[in-house]
């Protein structure tokens, strides 16, 4: 058994250590954030200037594009800040916030998303009693209870990852993920945070398959619909929803279930930087991609309410 050692920091793993490339990365990294973070940002004040948008679907799309800032945010500056210093040390307080935050963020993100497809289910599959069933009271209570679910999930994992002791300070990836701290903790100190990740593995398995039999159920109600505009209507509203979720939790249970490399390759590296950066700076081009509300907001925002009219004619607010 490897030696128990005191830890005051810990050493993140470097993408170089050629300067010039520690530069290229800083720039590439802070890009992607921004894109991240403007994107996020703008389907934020589409919805909070546009009345019409003020519904349960987007109140719940406002507080998915929360936690996706809050989850790059956790991450990436501390990155760009150790290109930009070449350095790779981070504290170990400073890994627990990380490890805390980034559990939050994330844990949150899955609870939310099947709330909105339960949503959707109410406004698809029971149109009259939507509006009975996702009132307001009924919409805060859901997303209050999302938020303090996350609290508690990444205290959870927070508690137990760092109740193991450690036998070293070196970690294999750029920020402090859950997996590469228990492979550097000592003996079966790392037995409470296992038990916890089978607990989140089981909880996120029956969110995942309540939210498959739920768009079954949606699918199986949007095809029997007489209407040609109403289907495309339903699938524009839907499709970005499944898509969202389907690039989050494969992407999320891929870097979190995958055992971790005795030595990082850039195919590990390549691999979290895509699970890292892709659902969140995905989501605001696959929620206006295809949604005409979003659209018509966002072209209110930059060019006017009359000029949005005449660029998206035909205007109609989703339920």
């Amino acid at each position: 058994m490897a030696k128990e050692t005191s830890i005051s920091e810990f050493l993140l793993l470097e993408f170089s250590v050629v300067r010039e490339h520690q530069i290229l990365h800083f720039f590439l990294f802070l890009a992607l954030y921004l894109a991240t973070v403007t994107g996020n940002l703008l389907i934020i004040s589409a919805v909070a200037f546009d009345r019409r948008l003020h519904t349960p679907m987007y109140f719940f799309l406002v507080n998915l594009t929360l936690q996706d800032i809050g989850s790059v945010s956790v991450i990436i500056p501390k990155s760009m800040f150790n290109f930009l210093l070449n350095t790779r040390d981070i504290s170990y307080s400073g890994c627990v916030v990380q490890v805390f935050f980034l559990v939050f963020f994330v844990g949150s993100d899955v609870f939310l998303l099947t709330v909105m497809a339960y949503d959707r289910y109410v406004a698809i599959c029971n149109p009259l009693q939507y509006e009975a069933v996702m009132n307001r009271q009924a919409c805060t209570q859901m997303v209050a209870s999302v938020w303090i679910t996350g609290l508690l999930h990444g205290a959870l994992h927070t508690g137990g990852t760092f109740a193991a002791t450690f036998c070293s300070n070196v970690v294999n990836q750029f920020y402090c993920e859950i997996p590469h701290l228990l492979k550097i903790s000592c003996g079966s100190s790392y037995v409470i945070e296992v038990g916890a990740l089978a607990v989140s593995v089981i909880v996120q398995f029956g969110c995942f398959v309540f939210i498959i039999v739920t768009y079954v159920l949606i699918f199986s109600t949007v095809l029997r619909m007489p209407s040609i505009q109403g289907r495309q209507k339903a699938f524009s509203t839907c499709l970005p929803h499944l898509i969202v979720f389907s690039t989050f939790i494969v992407t999320g249970w891929f870097a979190y279930l995958r055992p971790p490399s005795q030595t990082p390759s850039d195919l590990d590296l390549a691999l979290t930087v895509v699970y890292t950066f892709v659902p969140p700076m995905m989501n605001p081009i696959i929620y206006s991609m295809r949604n005409k509300d979003i659209k018509v907001a966002l072209s209110k925002l930059f060019v006017g309410l009359d000029s949005a009219e005449k660029i998206l004619p035909g205007f109609c607010v989703s339920v």
